[in-house]
């Protein structure tokens, strides 16, 4: 059964996209991503996530508070903590967008099989892809880590924000 909304009540409703992840640390790559949908979206959430299987670099409150240095100017942009499933954190948040970043082939693998197990749990939130651009698409937070951890200069890969 379809129901149409009012186009008052249609006006008010905004378009929450949440953009989750580790962020661990935050690169280029994924505020690229976000700024290039800024347009797209009434607010974006940067979600932070906890994933049991990873080990962190950084805490979970200096990654929020790069995440927020970063976009400062940017009223739109919120930044937040979860834990759970992401449509979980969609319904409380009133989100109806996921937005990902995809840089390759297995990147698109990886996520599609996630956007339908999303689809699936909950049929009213859409994941929307971005294409990352072509100077970031090899940047990755993983790799951006064994820079730092090895001693090398992994500014080049991050926002001018993050000081490590």
């Amino acid at each position: 059964m379809l129901t149409l909304l009012s186009s008052k009540k249609a006006k008010h409703m905004k378009k929450i996209a949440i953009f989750p992840g580790s962020f661990d640390p935050i690169t280029l790559g994924h505020t690229s991503i976000i700024k290039r949908a800024i347009p797209l979206f009434d607010k974006i959430i940067v979600a932070i996530g906890t994933n049991s299987s990873k080990q962190y670099m950084f805490d979970l409150q200096q990654r929020k508070n790069w995440i927020e240095q970063c976009f400062a100017n940017e009223p739109t942009v919120k930044v937040d903590m979860y834990q759970g499933l992401t449509v979980d954190y969609c319904e409380k948040v009133q989100a109806k967008y996921i937005l990902r970043g995809l840089r390759n082939q297995l990147d698109y693998e990886y996520e599609q099989t996630i956007a339908q197990m999303n689809r699936k749990l909950n049929d009213e939130i859409e994941t929307v892809f971005m294409f990352t651009e072509l100077d970031y698409a090899t940047i990755n937070s993983t790799t951006v880590r064994d820079i730092i951890r090895h001693g090398g200069d992994a500014n080049q890969f991050l926002p001018k924000e993050i000081t490590i």
